[in-house]
């Protein structure tokens, strides 16, 4: 602690420079290029490298005022007309600060910062002696340190500390890393969102109030003339808008771990935006998320039980270890393989074996008993009430629309919710992919509000459109339409692969597809979820206003 070192050298014996054989040069070069990035963290505080940007607002050379961003990390070398070049000197700043204390006390001191500057320094410059100490050039006229990929290279690694006292309190140690340049961005894409939201929620709830108060009116007029009028539109399908739809039991599964992950991702966010999970305690998110899925067992284990009872089903175990294996078993072997792919590079970013085991006991030893004590009790209790009886036999469903097709359905119904989070999803993707810190937890939480709010609006219209079209299949169809914003996740998803990142390699690009391919399916899970269960309540809503025969 506040030692000072000028020069020290590293990896090296008795002052002799360090040999990278032919091989070792090829990779560094390769790495090189490929944007590699170095982290190293000290006191749990992760290395950043300050980047200073001139913002020149005022147009005035005078005025130019100094933006300090930093990267996280540091990288790995840099290329020059066609030359490689390593960092092989790196400079750190720490920056300390000092508690105040009584007359006698020592002084503690606490690490706030941690920074580093990287330079190449070519061999010749750097003179070392025999106690690995050594002496850098003066001013800015050394050489950079050329790797040549295709012969042996002679380097030395050296670093120096430098130690800085600073006012930022050790509370506050994590602000320069999470200071994001573009809040007024979130805050424009939420006041967006809201606004669209609320417009189409309006004209939509006119619209769909208006209209439905008019059917109920015209439906529920006990006079002659109605007799004699042919009936038409959604109370056509009273007989059959509650007829079980096929696979019940798949569908109630999937509709039970989108309960799980809704209850899941809902309090991971509220908590997070509680600040409850700095990014100081690495993997916290990732864990917390992890057991909670686990014992959201329960609460998605009983509605899936409840809605299986609701759809005429009665094999109550076996729905409830297809509820507790089929979403978990699709991620979990996702992971394994991609996982397999990592292990076979020998990446340090790969989970452990013992981790997979124990991430398995969690699935079969907490998960799966919760989600079987929850169907158990969904099972047993009351099913949902049907207002309408469902007719012995079903009803001729007419020739539909070109636009009533499902497809045609997911690309509408999944614009409004996509638009409403699709800036968010940038930062979320730069955050995963571009090596950044996602910090703005209170954004996302409005954020998935509005999803929340979109996703069923859309949905109670789409199933109001399919009704009016004397179409009672709404039940799969409704869940797959209001996962309609997942499409256009994946389709961005490519867009910023193509756009935004250079990766080149089969493995990473794998590994990028592999993930989106999770993000996309939970998302659709979740956004079919919520969706479905509000056209749900909507359906028993307008046929419980109708009085039938």
């Amino acid at each position: 602690m506040n030692s000072e070192k000028k020069c020290e050298v590293l990896c090296s014996q008795s002052s002799k420079p360090v040999t990278l054989t032919v091989e070792q040069s090829r990779l560094v070069a390769e790495r090189i290029t490929e944007d590699y990035y170095v982290h190293l963290i000290a006191d749990n505080l992760p290395v950043a490298t300050r980047l200073e940007l001139y913002s020149n607002r005022e147009g005035d050379d005078k005025k130019k005022e100094k933006d300090v961003q930093f990267e996280h990390g540091y990288r790995l070398g840099f290329t020059d007309v066609n030359k490689i070049y390593l960092h092989n000197h790196l400079s750190f700043i720490l920056y300390y600060h000092r508690e105040d204390l009584e007359e006698d006390q020592e002084h503690t001191y606490r690490v706030v910062r941690f920074e580093v500057i990287p330079q190449s320094i070519r061999l010749e410059d750097i003179k070392a002696d025999e106690k690995s100490s050594c002496t850098l050039p003066e001013g800015t006229n050394s050489s950079p340190q050329e790797i040549d990929p295709s012969k042996e290279n002679q380097l030395y690694f050296t670093y120096s500390v430098h130690w800085e006292e600073s006012d930022i309190k050790w509370a506050s140690r994590w602000d320069t890393y999470l200071t994001m340049s573009d809040v007024q961005i979130h805050w424009f894409s939420i006041i967006n969102s809201v606004v669209v939201v609320f417009f189409l929620s309006g004209i939509l709830s006119m619209i769909i109030i208006r209209t439905l108060r008019k059917d109920i009116a015209n439906y529920n007029k006990e006079d002659d003339i109605e007799d004699t009028m042919e009936e038409s539109g959604w109370k056509l399908v009273h007989g059959d808008v509650f007829r079980p739809p096929q696979y019940p039991m798949i569908l109630s599964s999937l509709l039970g771990s989108g309960i799980q992950l809704f209850c899941m991702i809902l309090i991971v966010i509220f908590v997070a935006m509680l600040g409850m999970l700095s990014p100081s305690s690495r993997g916290a998110l990732m864990t917390t998320a992890c057991f909670l899925f686990m014992f959201m067992g329960v609460f998605g284990g009983f509605s899936a039980g409840r809605l299986y009872r609701t759809l005429k089903g009665h094999r109550w175990k076996k729905g409830a270890f297809c509820t507790a294996t089929l979403y978990p078993g699709v991620v979990f072997g996702i992971c394994f393989v991609l996982n397999c792919f990592i292990w076979g590079k020998h990446s340090s970013g790969a989970v452990p074996f013992p981790t997979m085991v124990a991430l398995l006991c969690m699935w079969f030893g907490i998960s799966l008993p919760l989600v079987y004590l929850g169907y158990y009790f969904g099972f047993r209790k009351q099913p949902y009430d049907n207002p309408v009886r469902t007719n012995q036999i079903p009803r001729q469903i007419p020739e539909q629309r070109w636009y009533m097709n499902r497809f045609v359905g997911i690309l509408m119904a999944g614009i409004l919710p996509f638009g409403a989070m699709f800036i968010e999803l940038f930062f979320i993707f730069s955050a995963i992919w571009e090596n950044q810190f996602y910090y703005l937890f209170g954004f996302l939480f409005l954020v998935f509000i509005i999803l929340v709010v979109s996703c069923s609006q859309i949905s109670i219209v789409m199933v109001y459109f399919q009704l009016c079209a004397e179409d009672y299949r709404w039940w799969w169809r409704n869940f797959l339409v209001s996962g309609g914003s997942a499409f256009y996740v994946l389709v961005y998803a490519i867009f910023y692969f193509v756009n935004k990142l250079d990766i080149v390699e089969f493995i990473p690009s794998l590994l990028y597809f592999g993930y989106t391919a999770l993000m996309v399916l939970s998302f659709w899970l979740l956004t079919g979820t919520i969706g479905f269960y509000a056209a749900y309540m909507f359906v028993r809503k307008i046929y419980a206003a109708v009085k039938i025969d």
